[in-house]
């Protein structure tokens, strides 16, 4: 199994005629991805690298029987993509999308939740399950089928980390950038959960940052419902206070959200936290075998 994704997708692509949803799709779709159509309002009935495009989402499900979106729609109309999809029932929505207004966000996730699906991102690289679905930005050849987890709020991240595990034989089950904007969807706690109940994952990577409360909140949950063994790392230990750094969600304030405080509740929940990511395999390789 993986989590989220898997062969069974079926992938619309909502801005697939931009640049940016066109250069994607081809990756995608090279991967294997079973991207099953696009959207783009006023281009219905054509076709882009052999997928047809619909008007809209409604148009697509009824056509295709999609079950999953990725949103590559600019800015100014993403948080109406997100809601469109939502509304026309897509289960699972995937943001990558950069720059949307933050009230926007809350109230396009709010909309997601009370439809009963999921949303990951905005501003996020999207998700790989290897050998079975890539529904994001991620660089492929860097990704080998394995039992390792991975969850990130930064993209470079995950995919230094990824190449880390790769280059020392250790695979992936299911590698997830959630973003770093203050407001996200998916995040630690829930994708934590799913990572624990995945069969196929038998150790957790989770890549954290300065600001915010989420690593701390995850913390709380390791401790109290993961049983595989964990390894974090945190991006910006050495960030100055009130400094924002690359993330909008990465700024600390009023003396929470720094680095040291999240690595001390990690550590508390019996996490063991990497300096660097090279360390990361080393790290994993030692508890694996502790527990095994």
């Amino acid at each position: 199994m993986s989590i989220l994704i898997d062969k069974s997708t079926r992938l619309i692509v909502q801005g697939i005629t931009g640049r940016d949803g066109k250069f994607h799709t081809k990756k995608m779709l090279d991967y294997g991805t079973n991207i099953v159509g696009g959207i783009t309002p006023g281009k219905g009935g054509m076709d882009v690298l052999g997928v047809p495009v619909f008007n809209t989402v409604y148009e697509a499900i009824e056509k295709t029987q999609a079950n999953t979106s990725i949103i590559f729609v600019p800015a100014s109309s993403a948080a109406d993509a997100i809601k469109e999809a939502a509304d026309a029932g897509i289960k699972f929505i995937t943001c990558i999308t950069e720059g949307i207004p933050t009230l926007d966000v809350v109230e396009a996730y709010r909309f997601v939740q009370l439809k009963g699906a999921m949303l990951l991102g905005p501003n996020c690289p999207g998700l790989m399950s290897p050998g079975k679905c890539l529904a994001g930005i991620l660089p492929a050849q860097i990704f080998r089928k394995g039992n390792i987890g991975v969850i990130s709020r930064s993209g470079t991240l995950t995919y230094e980390v990824v190449y880390q595990l790769t280059a020392n034989g250790m695979g992936q089950s299911s590698a997830v950038g959630m973003g770093g904007d203050p407001v996200v969807g998916l995040y630690f706690r829930e994708l934590l959960e799913m990572l624990q109940n995945d069969p196929d994952t038998d150790a957790i990577v989770m890549i954290g940052e300065i600001g915010g409360n989420a690593e701390e909140q995850a913390a709380e949950y390791i401790k109290e419902h993961v049983t595989k063994p964990v390894i974090g790392f945190i991006a910006g230990r050495y960030a100055p206070q009130g400094k924002q750094m690359g993330h909008a969600g990465a700024i600390i304030s009023g003396g929470s959200g720094s680095a040291t405080e999240k690595v001390a509740a990690l550590e508390a929940a019996g996490v063991k936290v990497a300096n660097e990511p090279s360390e990361i395999p080393e790290m994993l390789k030692k508890v694996l075998a502790a527990t095994h």
